[in-house]
């Protein structure tokens, strides 16, 4: 750990504070490191509990901290230093929406400070990052509450009892995509520049490799370097496959592949705009992502889907706002000796007859709602439960991204084994598990 500070008598203060609010109506005091879009978006759903008390921010830009506060309404410390933040003793948790590249220091450090965590996804930027965030979470006995917000979201919960309690039989594929045209110039091509006056460019590059500042690299366009974030299969997809696995009872794959490229917008991104991932799990399940950045259309003609299983008997979609079931309509080809096997008429009445709700899709008030996720987080931190997505879970649905990001670098069909978390058949791949940190950066 890189701090200017030593945390430990901090981490006993912290952790005395939790006497003060064991009672449901004390107040939690929260930090937030972060507050772009997504770190003010927080801020927004979290401001209405009145369990809960925004009493710091930090980020990079004082514009934003000035907005965040705003929100926030309640004159919270400002901080252009995660670390200065942390070391507070008055703040019992903290919320990370920083870029991807400084989630594991950030919330290793919150934790070895005695502060639980809210980090948003992806958990993390390699694989060995995910795994040291599970191992200080358990070490430090600290909730940790990962943003993979639809967990909290009571229809998606729904929809994966129903495709794992076995309703729609074996599933044999699932499927997900992201969609959006980004063509002709993407996120443009700036220049390499001075940075802005105020803004710390060493500090934001933290443990990435050093580089001169580019307006597309800093701020909400850092999503398309591979320095800072896994583009669009971690950044959207990590939702999506966590959906999936969450359906099907899995945590890994035992395989995948990757194929795409940068084939048609002309910008200064290091990401894909065009991809196509394909997953093999136990028990015979194949798993698909579609990353379509270069044009828009529905992957389902009908509706667009968050994810979809397709099992021998139906198949489950999951939408933003509910999901439904359709049973299998096309009839049996008869058995061997010209014994018919159960046809589709037989099977549509067994649905209707069992699961006459889900033949049309449920509505849920409110939708996968980041409010939902938070109410929990401030829940668990006061029983010390197990908050919906746990950092163990999100280490799982990450990996299954980052395993794939790996697999497209090297151009590799991937073998990998949960238990070691390494690949058995390429080395080569083994060497992206992780990257060496830009010195004085280290985890703790």
């Amino acid at each position: 750990m890189t701090s200017r500070r030593t945390f430990t008598k901090t981490a006993a203060l912290t952790a005395l504070s939790y006497q003060r609010i064991a009672g449901a109506n004390d107040r939690v005091r929260l930090g937030f490191i972060g507050v772009g879009n997504r770190g003010t978006s927080l801020v927004r759903a979290t401001k209405e509990y009145a369990d809960q008390q925004i009493v710091a921010i930090c980020d990079l830009r004082r514009d934003y901290m000035e907005n965040a506060a705003e929100v926030a309404g309640n004159s919270p410390a400002l901080f252009g230093d995660y670390r200065d933040l942390i070391a507070k003793p008055d703040i019992d948790a903290v919320v990370i929406a920083a870029p991807d590249h400084w989630h594991a220091l950030m919330m290793i450090d919150a934790c070895n400070a005695g502060k639980d965590v809210y980090v948003e996804k992806p958990l993390s930027l390699t694989i060995y990052e995910g795994r040291r965030m599970v191992e200080t979470a358990k070490r430090t006995k600290r909730v940790v509450q990962v943003g993979i917000h639809r967990r909290s979201a009571p229809y998606c919960k729904e929809a994966a009892d129903f495709v794992r309690s076995g309703a729609i039989g074996h599933v044999t594929v699932a499927r997900a995509a992201r969609v959006g045209n980004e063509y002709p110039h993407g996120i443009g091509s700036t220049p390499d520049a001075d940075p802005p006056a105020g803004i710390d460019w060493d500090l934001y590059l933290g443990p990435a490799p050093a580089v001169k500042y580019n307006e597309n690299r800093f701020s909400y366009k850092f999503r398309w370097f591979n320095e800072y974030s896994g583009g669009q299969l971690t950044d959207n997809g990590v939702h999506f496959l966590d959906l999936i696995l969450w359906g099907l009872g899995q945590d890994a794959p035992l395989s995948v592949t990757a194929i795409g490229g940068k084939y048609a917008v002309e910008d200064n991104r290091q990401t894909v705009d065009t991809m196509e991932v394909l997953w093999q799990f136990p028990g015979a399940t194949l798993v698909t992502f579609s990353d379509f950045g270069c044009n828009a259309a529905p992957v389902n003609a009908t509706k667009p889907f968050l994810a979809e299983w397709r099992g021998t008997k139906g198949t489950v979609y999951a939408y933003g706002d509910g999901w439904e079931v359709i049973p299998e309509r096309q009839a049996a080809l008869p058995a061997p000796g010209g014994n018919p096997l159960p046809g589709g008429r037989e099977l549509r009445e067994k649905f209707n007859d069992s699961y006459e709700l889900a033949m049309e899709p449920k509505q849920v008030e409110g939708r996968a709602d980041a409010r939902f996720h938070i109410r929990n987080f401030l829940d668990c931190i006061k029983s010390r439960e197990t908050p919906n997505c746990d950092v163990e879970t999100a280490h799982r649905s990450t990996t299954t991204a980052l395993v794939a990001n790996i697999a497209y670098k090297t151009r590799e069909h991937l073998v990998w084994d949960r238990m070691t978390e390494r690949f058995t058949n390429s080395e080569a791949a083994n060497r992206y598990l992780h990257y060496e940190y830009r010195a004085p950066w280290k985890l703790g």
